[in-house]
């Protein structure tokens, strides 16, 4: 046994000292392979959160009952316009009775249909605007000129700097 080992007191104590030395370091320079672990560990937990939401493929009842209502505003919206154009032209003294009413109804309340109207037209424009999909343009290549050969006299002068 050389001198190391009588000063450090055998094979035993020279793993428990590398040890040491190890946990020692880890406190100033993090394990890799433990961070790598733990972050596929963290990237795997939060792929199986979120397969667990897609599981069932099919809505419900209710789901698709709802997302028939959402479909309906917009086109009820623009036949009710169209219709009330026929109306005035079916029956135009009961259109302008309609439309007196109208007239009586107060101006906060209109405020609150158009922002009622706006928010919804908004949220679906701000929703679709959201999930569209992003387009990168690809990042500009530089333009490579090797001047070395296409100036002769260029390259006649790095050759003389060489020497």
């Amino acid at each position: 046994m050389g001198m190391i080992g009588r000063i450090l007191g055998g094979p035993a104590a020279t793993t428990a000292l590398g040890q040491a030395a190890t946990s020692v370091a880890e406190v100033f320079t993090p394990n890799a392979t433990r961070k790598m672990q733990a972050a596929h560990d963290a990237y795997m937990a939060a792929l199986e959160e979120h397969g667990a939401e897609f599981q069932y493929a099919r809505d419900g009842v209710f789901d698709r009952f709802v997302s028939g209502l959402n479909r309906l505003p917009r086109p009820m919206l623009a036949l009710g316009t169209l219709g009330l154009f026929v109306y005035a032209m079916a029956d135009p003294a009961s259109f302008t009775e309609r439309m007196i009413g109208l007239n009586h109804v107060p101006e906060p309340l209109w405020w609150l249909l158009a922002a009622i109207v706006g928010f919804y037209f908004g949220a679906r424009e701000a929703h679709y605007f959201r999930s569209r999909p992003q387009v990168v343009a690809a990042a500009p290549t530089a333009l490579s000129v090797d001047t070395q050969d296409d100036n002769p006299a260029l390259r006649e002068w790095r050759l003389r700097e060489d020497r």
